[in-house]
């Protein structure tokens, strides 16, 4: 099958399966790659934890930040909610900055993403990306905005009724009566900036080499692997993530290594037309794309 005809059906499979989604896969060795709407930029959601990650590393391995330095994190102070991690911590903690970079990136703790946050702000780790030469992706701000969506003013029983919000609040210049979802107000980025940001980090750049062997680690350990993970994770590969969800979008980016020395960065961003928050087949739909791109491409 020829790409054009690939990407055709694979853009009607995400249609009749209720996704809008943005795709890019390249081949690290040789540059080729393959996406569906990889420029269009989406709210990043939770994949703004690795640009922290890196800003963060950054600032240790310059000596302004110490990362065995214990920051105090007090309940209630730093409120992002989350079924895991700090905000499910009844007492006061002392945690290393290093230990805070586990849990926001492994783990997806956005209190912990918090606490680095008031060391590094928004516009501070902007800073630090356009210094690495990272480009196409914004960070506005921290974690507690994404625990303050409709979805939150509703009891379980009527989360359907903010994801409809969220489907059918949209304009077409992707400005939103949501403002975690307004591309002009949210942290952003495309496909292609992130599987930018993945190259950057895995192959030779401005990126000091031990910063980012320090933030492949972390992915490396990322603990949430129901999304792509099962279509990219073998006896013979190895697959180095960070999820990102908010309401109706899904998101994961990604490294898949072979034992054969080839490396792919993958990123995907959808958008659910459905309005559900629990949808495995959505995940499943998003890996079943992302993989057959992949595909293709190690046969080219």
């Amino acid at each position: 099958m020829s790409s054009e005809a690939l990407l055709r059906d694979m853009r009607g499979q995400l249609h009749d399966g209720g996704l809008r989604g943005c795709f890019l896969v390249r081949d690290l060795r040789t540059g080729e790659e393959l996406g569906i709407d990889p420029d269009t930029h989406l709210p990043s959601a939770s994949l703004v934890k690795v640009p922290l990650a890196l800003a963060t590393a950054e600032r240790i391995r310059r000596g302004e930040l110490d990362g065995a330095a214990a920051i105090e994190v007090q309940p209630g102070r730093i409120t992002t909610p989350g079924p895991t991690g700090l905000s499910r911590f009844r007492h006061p903690a002392r945690i290393a900055i290093d230990d805070l970079l586990y849990l926001s990136t492994c783990v997806s703790d956005g209190t912990a993403a918090d606490a680095l946050f008031a060391l590094t702000p928004p516009g501070r780790v902007a800073g630090i990306l356009h210094e690495l030469g990272v480009q196409g992706i914004t960070v506005r701000h921290g974690m507690l905005e994404l625990a303050e969506t409709p979805v939150e003013r509703f009891d379980a029983g009527q989360a359907h009724l903010a994801h409809a919000l969220a489907i059918e609040a949209g304009t077409s210049g992707r400005g939103h009566r949501v403002p975690q979802l307004d591309t002009t107000r949210a942290n952003t980025g495309s496909a292609r900036s992130y599987v930018d940001l993945l190259h950057a980090l895995w192959a030779p750049s401005a990126i000091h080499p031990e910063v980012a062997g320090r933030v492949r680690g972390l992915m490396a350990h990322n603990l949430l692997r129901h999304r792509l993970t099962p279509d990219f994770s073998s006896d013979a590969t190895s697959w180095s993530s960070k999820t990102g969800t908010l309401l109706n979008l899904r998101h994961e980016i990604g490294i898949v290594e072979h034992a054969d020395g080839q490396v792919f960065a993958v990123a995907v961003l959808t958008e659910s037309l459905v309005p559900a928050s629990t949808q495995p087949g959505a995940d499943a739909l998003m890996a079943h794309v992302a993989r057959t791109l992949r595909d293709h491409l190690r046969q080219l």
